[in-house]
């Protein structure tokens, strides 16, 4: 019974983790597996089986999630552009208040927020507001071309969208989107599945040069910077939370200059 529950709480977090603005890991926090997911990835090495028996059916959970909710977000995108991004941006600041009360804790274990703090967030915002502006244009943000360029950015993407997923209040999609990835991405798994219907070897292999780099990215990240992400929250909690608030302050005008 705990291996389905998990797998369709699985579902959630990877459906979360397809709209930005909802953090996955404040979802997998809310049903009672963050501490499970975070402890197993970080003793992966140390407890092997034990790590992937806890993992499998929630990473399995995870995985159709994110293949049944493409489709939907694909098409709420194409047709419904700015009223899914209002949805998005209304999203992202109703996470705010948690974020909020977060950061506060971490005042009364830290002290107060300081130049450091200030610094934090002034960086993640610019980093937020000037990575859309750099993008070439809209075709590169919906059709990603597999070139080995492409495809070691691809990787190192998904390393920084894995390290923001594990997060709590901070969407993995919504990092996506501000690097001008999000449309590609979401593009190429729904081209890759309509593939894989039709059995069209072809195309998915073509795919595969795209979502490959970016999956290894996602799976060597998370297992990579659990570790970081806990060593930053409790040594350095308010800076943290500080750059957090600039990438979510900042995040609006890249949703919509990366839609526009």
């Amino acid at each position: 019974m705990t291996f389905i529950l998990d797998i369709v709480k699985g579902m959630i977090i990877g459906i979360a983790n397809v709209i930005p603005g909802v953090s996955g890991g404040t979802m997998a926090l809310s049903l009672g597996l963050y501490d499970k997911i975070i402890g197993s990835v970080s003793n992966l090495f140390k407890d092997t089986k034990k790590s992937l028996l806890t993992l499998f059916p929630i990473l399995l959970g995870c995985a159709l999630g994110i293949v049944g909710f493409t489709y939907a977000i694909e098409y709420l995108l194409s047709c419904h552009t700015y009223v899914t991004c209002m949805t998005f941006v209304g999203l992202i600041f109703g996470g705010i208040p948690v974020l909020y009360r977060s950061l506060k804790e971490k005042k009364r274990e830290q002290g107060g927020i300081g130049v450091s703090g200030v610094l934090a967030f002034a960086i993640l915002f610019l980093v937020a507001v000037g990575m859309p502006l750099l993008n070439a244009g809209g075709d590169t943000m919906s059709t990603i071309t597999p070139t080995p360029g492409t495809m070691i950015l691809l990787f190192l993407v998904g390393v920084i969208a894995a390290a923001t997923m594990v997060v709590p209040g901070v969407s993995g999609s919504l990092v996506l989107m501000i690097l001008g990835y999000y449309y590609g991405i979401i593009n190429s798994l729904k081209g890759f599945f309509d593939a894989l219907k039709v059995f069209d070897i072809g195309v998915m292999l073509h795919l595969c040069l795209v979502l490959v780099p970016f999956g290894i990215g996602v799976l060597l990240g998370i297992f990579l910077i659990a570790k970081l992400i806990t060593y930053l929250f409790e040594q350095y909690g308010v800076q943290t939370y500080c750059a957090i608030f600039g990438l979510i302050l900042a995040s609006p005008f890249a949703i919509f200059y990366n839609t526009g």
